[in-house]
């Protein structure tokens, strides 16, 4: 029988190696601890605030990029900074700096407290430090060590290589390879303290296709938050199908017809449709200004039975999925809609104060330099009872769409507009041909009530979605089985 020695080092926690990256990055190059911060906070609170905390980030980011055969670019930037923020009713003072100093950090605290009056005490207690709880969903890696900067361009290059000799009518192939190290300090004025290292990488894969002087594009790609040797031989193939696949589909397309009929969205990414015709509408901020279409319908009907819609931040390695969010909560499951049912939205700790609920872990930044506001993680409707085939096969006359490209919402009356980048026509419940140049409209919570049929095959993108806010972008993730529709309007070119 083996005996460990009892002289061998404990394990840390992985929240307390967090912190301690965070501590060792954050504050002690720049001669600040605990103490530092809590002054600033304290500074921030001499005056009358609802809240107030301090964000610290050091973000190291490496992009490459393939085009014509050759890798042309090469990025590597370093970022670091603080964003101090107070917050007094509906109204926030936020300030910034890339200078990480003690002077510059108390400056900040003293220009944000400026929102509210002095308060009548001249003492102010400082609260009790305690280390937030977080989970552990991801490795606390730098990805862009994992792989050395040869082995990166050979990947790139093995993707163009495989794809040109996948068919001899593509004629062009993009690839981009991005990684990132992306570690936060997190400080609020009720003492709370809370880091997290966030590895993300993602790999990018754009082929066009030529036909008889005809050219269409394809696209795949994927990631998460975890290290390069994800993208193996066998991934890279799948990609590499996938965009080589629609760009050969798409050479066959004919143009879409156009008018109201049944649509059928396939599973996974187009949950992107999803996300942006119900996801925006769930978040926090827009509700309580009234002017989400989804605005006081808390405990009404707004889908069709068998609809439930989550927004999970806690999936492990997920490109939406955060230990801690940009607020210093744990990152949560949040039910938004059960079995058509509104069930809550995603909040923000201001949203949350305001609206007399709890914060659900979706306070998030895209940078030390931007304010919070409630965004979702990873967004999907969970699965149903019904094969597929059987949906695709239940459609009279009709459009099947199984990949999306760009669309917009608009939050007061919940329409969208959605570009299908690969779908096809269907009818008496057989494909026909592939179709170009469909375009769906719709309104988010009226289509929500026409899903007919829900598929068993839920299933989440493959790591590339980014959502953009109010000029913030964030990494997100979207998911959703196949779900028929009915009654949509398809703007097509036929």
């Amino acid at each position: 029988m083996n005996f460990s020695s009892s002289t061998a080092a404990p394990q840390r926690k992985p929240t307390t190696q967090r912190m301690d990256v965070a501590r060792e990055l954050l504050l002690a190059p720049f001669g600040l601890d605990e103490s530092h911060l809590a002054r600033a906070l304290a500074d921030i609170r001499a005056h009358q605030v609802d809240d107030a905390d301090l964000y610290f980030q050091y973000t190291r980011s490496e992009g490459w990029s393939l085009e014509e055969g050759i890798v042309k670019t090469g990025s590597f930037s370093i970022d670091q900074g603080v964003g101090v923020r107070a917050v007094s009713g509906e109204k926030t003072a936020f300030a910034y700096s890339d200078d990480i100093s003690e002077a510059s950090l108390l400056d900040a605290a003293r220009t944000v407290r400026s929102i509210a009056s002095a308060a009548q005490s001249g003492r102010v207690r400082v609260a009790p430090r305690k280390i937030a709880s977080s989970r552990s969903l991801y490795p606390g890696i730098d990805p862009i060590a994992s792989l050395d900067s040869t082995a990166k361009v050979q990947l790139l290059e093995r993707v163009e290589q495989l794809a040109r000799a996948k068919d001899p009518r593509v004629a062009q192939v993009m690839a981009g390879l991005a990684s990132e190290y992306d570690v936060v300090l997190v400080a609020r004025a009720d003492g709370t303290l809370a880091a997290d290292v966030r590895p993300l990488v993602r790999l990018s894969l754009t082929v066009i296709a030529e036909q008889n002087g005809r050219r269409e594009m394809g696209s795949a790609g994927g990631g998460g938050r975890f290290g390069l040797a994800y993208f193996d031989d066998a991934q890279i193939a799948q990609y590499v199908d996938e965009a080589v696949n629609a760009a050969l589909v798409n050479l066959e397309s004919r143009p879409a017809p156009a008018g109201e009929m049944t649509v059928v969205l396939g599973p996974g990414w187009p949950g992107v449709l999803l996300h942006e015709a119900v996801g925006h509408g769930l978040e926090g901020d827009f509700n309580r200004k009234g002017s989400s279409a989804f605005s006081g319908r808390i405990g009404q009907r707004v889908a069709a039975r068998g609809v439930t819609v989550l927004d999970d931040g806690t999936i492990a390695d997920r490109r939406g999925s955060l230990n801690v969010d940009d607020e210093g909560h744990a990152s949560q499951r949040n039910v938004l809609i059960e079995d058509g049912i509104l069930k809550g939205y995603i909040q923000d700790a201001l949203n949350a104060r305001l609206m007399g609920v709890a914060p659900t872990g979706n306070g998030r930044r895209e940078s030390y330099a931007h304010i919070p506001m409630p965004r979702m993680t990873n967004t999907y409707m969970l699965g149903g009872d019904k094969d597929p085939q059987e949906i695709v096969a239940s459609i009279k006359k009709g459009l099947y769409a199984t990949n999306f490209g760009g669309g917009q919402v608009d939050i007061t009356s919940g329409k969208f507009v959605f570009s299908a980048s690969e779908a096809y026509w269907v009818e008496n419940g057989k494909i026909l041909y592939p179709v170009k140049g469909a375009t769906i409209v719709g309104s988010g919570p009226e289509s929500l009530k026409k899903i007919s049929m829900i598929g068993n095959d839920m299933r989440l993108d493959s790591g590339v979605g980014t959502c953009g806010k109010e000029g913030q972008s964030v990494p997100v993730g979207v998911g959703q089985p196949t779900l028929r529709i009915d009654g949509l309007t398809v703007g097509g070119t036929a």
